[in-house]
């Protein structure tokens, strides 16, 4: 006879929530939104017929039914992650993967690469270039590099580069007399920008909202730029090569320091490893030699 199991997508999200006496907590600790905890929580209880959780205002708080279900779920969970790890085939120790925004990937990183590669030939490299956060234990990732405020606890996080924000515009986009004149131009922005705060370092008022394409990615911003689209606010780590190339031109001389660095994050039990070390050391001497 086959057993009856409750929706298993909602059991994650409800030992977490359990676990930390909160659904917007979970939601943040998974990367999911506060509504889809919730609606994995109703989902189980409607299953059970019981009630999980007693909500008071936004405040949750375990029923005696949840505190015992909740238990025998995490003790379920431990037993499947136990038994996937000895299923899984050991990791190589010469295998790097590295979770890198894909602006620093296209911008820094990957012109670089082949010289880490040909001073390691035995590390097998392997990126992946995502705006999302690392899931180090899913995605086997050693090392992530991140631009943040961090640091980010339990991770050790080493804060390796500054940066600072300057408008930069394509080769053959006729550059503007003064800051000012950049109120008059399409200005390409990203999710998160600071043209208020460039523009207030180089002494221009803003008085109306500041509109224009946006892009999730600085990437896409630059490669906009170049094609003449507009005049985007880049980061000085992933702008210099197509400004050297003459893709890019930068315009003024005025920058805004960014309030985020980069930083180097992996889990405790990796920091320390030799293909994670070996490349920490190399991105900083890339960086040192400019």
């Amino acid at each position: 006879m086959a057993r009856r199991l409750p929706p298993l997508s909602a059991l994650r999200p409800f030992e977490a929530a359990a676990r930390l006496e909160s659904f917007s907590r979970a939601a943040e600790e998974l990367h999911l939104t506060h509504g889809a905890v919730s609606h994995q929580v109703r989902a189980l209880e409607e299953h059970l017929g019981a009630p999980l959780f007693a909500r008071h205002g936004k405040r949750v708080a375990l029923t005696a039914a949840g505190r015992e279900f909740a238990e025998r779920v995490r003790s379920a969970l431990d037993e499947i992650a136990q038994a996937a790890e000895r299923v899984k085939p050991a990791r190589r120790d010469n295998r790097l993967t590295v979770s890198v925004l894909p602006s620093f990937a296209t911008g820094w990183l990957m012109p670089r690469l082949i010289r880490f590669m040909e001073a390691h030939p035995k590390i097998e490299v392997n990126v992946l270039a995502t705006n999302t956060l690392a899931d180090f234990e899913r995605d086997e990732v050693d090392v992530a590099i991140r631009f943040g405020r961090g640091p980010w606890p339990p991770l050790v996080c080493e804060q390796f580069l500054d940066d600072e924000f300057f408008p930069v515009a394509g080769a053959r986009t006729k550059a503007p007399r003064s800051p000012r004149d950049l109120l008059g131009m399409r200005l390409i922005r990203e999710d998160k920008h600071y043209w208020p705060e460039w523009f207030a370092a180089a002494g221009v008022t803003v008085d109306t909202p500041i509109e224009g394409p946006t892009f999730n990615d600085a990437s896409y911003s630059m490669q906009a730029a170049a094609r003449g689209e507009g005049i985007a606010l880049a980061r000085r780590s992933i702008a210099m090569d197509d400004i050297e190339r003459g893709r890019l031109k930068r315009l003024f001389a005025v920058s805004y320091p960014a309030p985020e660095r980069y930083w180097f994050v992996s889990p405790r039990a990796l920091a320390g490893a030799a293909r994670v070390k070996a490349f920490r050391d190399w991105v900083r001497s890339e960086l040192e030699g400019g």
